[in-house]
């Protein structure tokens, strides 16, 4: 079982694979934001004496940003750490 501390948010990234109509994969390096899957989220933190609850919750699909996370397997899965203050929005 996975559950992060405070402000932290462990997502679950979703493959992208662009394909030409012959099948054909293409990859192209990405520098601006990505998006993942929220798989568990922390409690929340005390900012000023006030508890602040997280804005996001599990399975919301996020956009955040790209280099401001921690990757790590657990069982065989890759996950990534990262603050809520780093993810940019929630994808309805």
């Amino acid at each position: 079982m996975l559950k992060p501390l405070n402000d932290n948010v462990i997502l679950k990234k979703e493959k992208k694979e662009d394909k030409t109509s012959s099948g054909i994969i293409l990859t192209k390096a990405q520098d601006g934001p990505d998006y993942a899957v929220v798989f568990e989220v922390g409690e929340g933190v005390v900012v000023e004496g006030k508890f602040k609850p997280m804005t996001v919750k599990k399975n919301d699909k996020v956009i955040f940003k790209k280099y401001s996370t921690t990757e790590f397997k657990y069982n065989d899965e890759e996950y990534l750490v990262i603050s809520e203050k780093d993810i940019l929005a929630i994808i309805k």
